[in-house]
Parts: C-alpha cells; structure tokens; sequence
C-alpha cells in the first residue's frame, strides 16, 4: 500500500491506498527480473492523463525494499499536441493505447482489471466464446488479480462461470504453451 506521497493531488491518492497494477504485477516476478517502467501512460478516475514511472529500489541483498513512483499530469500538453497536429499535420494522428486507471483499493484495481481483459478480448462478455473468457481470465493471472482476496468470486460471477471452471481456465491458460 502507499506509505508516503507527495502532491497527492495528481492522482488523488492516500496514504494507506492499495497497490497499483504495477505493484500487483511486480508481485508475480522474482526481485532479479524486475526492471523499472518508465515513461507510461495512467489515467485517473476524472479523466487525466498521466506520464508515469515507476522505480524499484532494492536493499543490500537485491530484494525490492521500495517502489517508487513518479506521475506527470500532461492532460493539457495532450490537448495542445492535438491542437498543433491539426493545423500542421496531414495524417490524423496514430490512436494512443488506452492508460492504466490509477486506482484507491483493491476492490477498484480488481474491476479495472476485469475492464482490461474485457477490453483486450474485444466483445461483452454475453458473446464470449470459452476460448475468448480463457484469455481473458488469462490476462488476469497475469496481472496478479488472483491474488487479491476473494477475487475469484467476482470473476467467476461476472464472467458467469463457477469458480470450478475458474479455476480449470486458469490450468488451461497456465499450461498453453502460447
């Protein structure tokens, strides 16, 4: 969780507030083969668009100690960007990836999970197919979202599957050698 934040007001966050995605995902690495992310885009939850990076700071022994994480608000530079590419650009301007929500707790880190791997598959979950809910579980094994308390739950019930076959798209997913 943040234990120490300066101008909380970029992203809104507290002390106290739950891991990042970033944080989450680090969790499933091993200390040697983290390298620090820089230079990413975040969104908070009014709209901003944030530059983020995110180091990781190690003790004497090599395992991570701290996370430290910087974040820029370049809403309006974004919105100049675009202004000037209108008036000298000839092609529209290439789509952006869409940024990681910056979350509070756990609970809204877990939903913008399930929002990305909705997102990633490309359709409601109504016209999933299996294979299509298994990369979507997929992605969120990935992500670390299975190791947030009770997450099982909410994923099985909002992908509309038992937490039996929750758990066997996970093997699935974990033994596809793709």
């Amino acid at each position: 969780s943040v234990v120490y934040i300066e101008n909380g007001h970029v992203t809104h966050r507290e002390i106290g507030d739950g891991p990042s995605p970033v944080v989450l995902a680090s969790k499933l690495k091993t200390p040697e083969t983290l390298e620090d992310h820089l230079g990413y885009l975040t969104r908070t939850a009014e709209g901003k668009v944030l530059k983020s990076s995110t180091m990781y700071i190690r003790g004497d022994d090599g395992n991570v100690d701290y996370i430290l994480s910087i974040n820029y608000d370049i809403t309006g530079l974004m919105a100049a960007e675009s202004a000037l590419h209108s008036l000298t650009g000839s092609e529209p301007l290439a789509p952006r990836t869409e940024p990681t929500k910056i979350t509070h707790n756990v609970n809204d880190l877990l939903d913008s999970l399930i929002e990305q791997s909705v997102a990633l598959v490309g359709k409601p979950v109504p016209l999933m197919t299996k294979d299509d809910k298994v990369q979507a579980i997929q992605f969120l094994n990935n992500a670390g979202a299975f190791l947030i308390t009770k997450s099982g739950d909410k994923v099985s019930q909002y992908f509309g599957i038992s937490k039996y076959t929750l758990y066997s798209y996970i093997d699935q997913s974990s033994s596809d050698p793709s």
